[in-house]
């Protein structure tokens, strides 16, 4: 078994430090694909500092601030190149803790799922020093999401997850029509229209406790307006078959 995680980053120095060494301590053994936006703070300097040491931990740099789904698109593209069985993504700043990493995989290959999705809201997930606003907010917006779209997933804005590398390779990336965080609805969308198999491993997700939340009323907007045109365009396809 092989498996590429993949983590974009900005301005996450003081997390990569303590989040990479974490990870690749664990078993299986996982490779670790950083995908840094030139942050302000040297990231991507201290994770080639740290690659002197540890040999499954990769860099990919780009010039600038691009884009949270380009970010993920780009390391993925790279994971794939190696070939590896899985690929996973999940943020650097341990709102998605890598104890869960084994879970994930181990529930792939128990079920046979194409996807597995790290959720808060099945049972035995949940959050962690949210207020009350931001949990109404986000189970709100999955509520819509998965009304709308008639998605099967739980938590579809959960950016902590595993694919089969089978499932990545039949993308082409251009489909994806957004680069915030609401791509991760998007992708959700597009791998249930393909059929591929569903399944869910309960997380506690915690908010960061180093560096800015990069969440905004910008990335939400972003998200409901995709929510919309994809319910709009899965309406219209309804009604012309």
């Amino acid at each position: 078994m092989s498996a590429y995680i993949v983590i974009p980053t900005y301005n996450e120095r003081d997390n990569v430090e303590v989040l990479v060494p974490e990870i690749l301590a664990l078993e299986p053994p996982f490779h670790v694909v950083i995908v840094d936006d030139n942050s302000p703070d040297g990231t991507a300097d201290r994770v080639a500092e740290l690659q002197g040491r540890y040999e499954r931990l990769h860099l990919v740099r780009r010039a600038g601030k691009l884009g949270f789904a380009s970010a993920e698109i780009a390391g993925m593209k790279y994971a794939l190149e190696q070939a590896p069985e899985f690929v996973l993504h999940m943020d650097a700043d341990y709102s998605h803790h890598p104890s869960y990493l084994p879970q994930m995989i181990a529930r792939a290959e128990e079920t046979g799922a194409d996807v597995v999705v790290g959720s808060r809201y099945v049972r035995g997930g949940g959050t962690r020093n949210w207020g009350l606003a931001r949990v109404v907010l986000s189970r709100g917006a999955n509520a819509v999401a998965r009304t709308l779209l008639g998605l099967r997933v739980d938590d579809c804005t959960s950016g902590f997850r595993c694919y089969r590398r089978a499932v990545l390779e039949s993308f082409d990336f251009g489909q994806i029509t957004v680069d915030g965080y609401s791509y991760l609805v998007e992708m959700i969308f597009l791998c249930q229209q393909r059929g591929y198999r569903f399944a869910q491993v309960p997380i506690i997700f915690e908010d960061r406790t180093r560096g800015k939340s990069k969440i905004s009323k910008r990335i939400i907007l972003e998200a409901m307006g995709l929510v919309f045109r994809r319910a709009a365009d899965r309406l219209f396809r309804r009604t012309h078959r």
